[in-house]
């Protein structure tokens, strides 16, 4: 028998004692494919062999198989068995945030692709800016992408005093309150981050190429200038499998 055959993984019942069922299939197609018994460009069985081979649902499989698919060691195909992509997982893209120096770092080699710039109404980013949440506010919406792919979808809200300052045309900068800077003559003295997870719907799934019920990363920043007054609330989503953030404490 061939010892890299993909019947090797059936021979694997699993143990619900041993933790959640999805990631010991995970971790045990995971470490087929890293160890060398399944090479890149090998097919793995279809799902339904997956499942009485490891003794699980359907169901639980195809979580065990998005896990690999995310970590970029598998590569699904519509109508046929999955095949191995890579032999060592994908790292997501890690953004260090410490300073603003760092959030222009964290976009380095992407592209912003704008979507549309217009008024919109949001109680949270109204709230953000100390306004009413019946105010009107300039919205910039667009998709942030990076190695081709589409990481983060991306809303960016301004007070009524700076948004009607602006124009599309003014956003050339991927680094979007670079651009405000130049435009208005500003100058941010720092931002406040905070983040939360959520699951991705059937839209954001579609604008990320991603699959609706993951778990993206929810980044909001509220930019300042120096004396304090918020100029822009920049709301990211962005692929669980694609994004990090590092932080560093002195």
């Amino acid at each position: 028998m061939d010892a890299y055959s993909p019947a090797e993984i059936l021979a694997h019942r699993l143990v619900r004692a041993n933790g959640p069922l999805y990631r010991q299939a995970a971790e045990h197609m995971r470490a087929s494919i890293t160890g060398g018994r399944l090479r890149v460009g090998a097919e793995l069985p279809a799902e339904a062999e997956l499942a009485a081979g490891f003794g699980i649902s359907l169901i639980t499989v195809r979580h065990a198989l998005r896990e690999l698919e995310a970590e970029g060691l598998i590569r699904k195909r519509a109508a046929k068995a999955a095949i191995v992509a890579a032999d060592t997982p994908r790292l997501p893209v890690a953004r260090t945030m410490n300073s603003l120096e760092d959030a222009i770092a964290a976009t380095r080699g992407a592209r912003l692709d704008i979507s549309s710039y217009r008024k919109q109404r949001s109680a949270e980013a109204a709230a953000a800016f100390g306004l009413d949440a019946a105010a009107a506010l300039h919205c910039l919406r667009g998709r942030l992408w990076s190695d081709e792919q589409p990481i983060s979808q991306i809303s960016i809200f301004f007070p009524p005093h700076v948004g009607a300052r602006l124009t599309r045309e003014d956003f050339d900068d991927v680094v979007v309150f670079r651009s405000v800077e130049r435009r208005l003559g500003l100058r941010l003295g720092g931002a406040r981050i905070t983040v939360s997870a959520e699951l991705a719907d059937a839209a954001l799934a579609r604008a990320l190429d991603y699959e609706a019920g993951r778990p993206v990363l929810v980044s909001r920043i509220l930019y300042c200038t120096g004396d304090g007054a918020p100029v822009e609330l920049t709301i990211a989503r962005s692929r669980a499998d694609r994004y990090r953030l590092t932080y560093d404490f002195r």
